[in-house]
């Protein structure tokens, strides 16, 4: 298997993360978005990471697509529950962690246009996803130890790489004070060695 991907991407780090968490080896392809001869256009018509390219060829694409595939390869460190109410509670925390991250991203994009023609809507809009999102995360967490069922799993990984994502692009944020619940959850889960691994590059 090999994963196409970028390194900031908070989707594809969760995806390495899963990966890493599994044991299962796949080889990784460092791309460029927008390169015209980039090889995800060959296995992605969207153009996105993180792509996956089986060994048959075939390619996945969206990282909750990719992560339930490798969830489901192997028994070893089960991150997605075989319960289905569980298993729904952390899809859940996973879907909101990756709208924060959508919205995060949108924030990102708009403020690398010049300023003149940069949306005051548009950010007020992302914003406030990021910070009612943070703020819903930050008070489900508190008094646990892990998202869902005191158990590590996929929740905690969508949230671990929001955060590493957050932390990286919205340094004006100073989420880590705002969001204690959050702040003490990140520290746990940046100790392990598939964070560490896949920690993102300060740019």
């Amino acid at each position: 298997m090999k994963l196409l991907y970028t390194p900031n991407s908070p989707y594809a780090r969760k995806v390495r993360v899963v990966a890493i968490e599994k044991h299962i080896e796949m080889q990784l392809q460092e791309v460029v978005l927008g390169d015209a001869d980039s090889p995800l256009l060959q296995y992605n018509p969207l153009g996105k990471v993180p792509t996956l390219v089986l060994n048959d060829d075939v390619a996945l694409y969206d990282s909750r697509v990719i992560v339930e595939y490798l969830a489901a390869r192997t028994p070893v460190n089960q991150l997605l529950p075989d319960e289905s109410k569980l298993k729904v509670e952390v899809m859940r925390w996973e879907a909101l962690a990756d709208g924060v991250c959508d919205a995060a991203v949108a924030i990102g994009l708009e403020c690398r246009k010049p300023e003149a023609e940069q949306s005051a809507a548009t950010l007020k809009k992302q914003w406030l996803k990021v910070d009612n999102g943070l703020a819903a995360l930050n008070k489900d967490i508190s008094k646990k130890k892990w998202c869902v069922n005191e158990t590590f799993s996929l929740a905690d990984i969508a949230v671990g790489c929001l955060l590493g994502f957050v932390d990286l692009r919205l340094k004006q944020l100073n989420w880590q004070s705002q969001y204690p619940n959050l702040s003490k959850h990140f520290t746990i889960l940046s100790k392990r060695p598939s964070f560490k691994e896949t920690a993102p590059i300060p740019n």
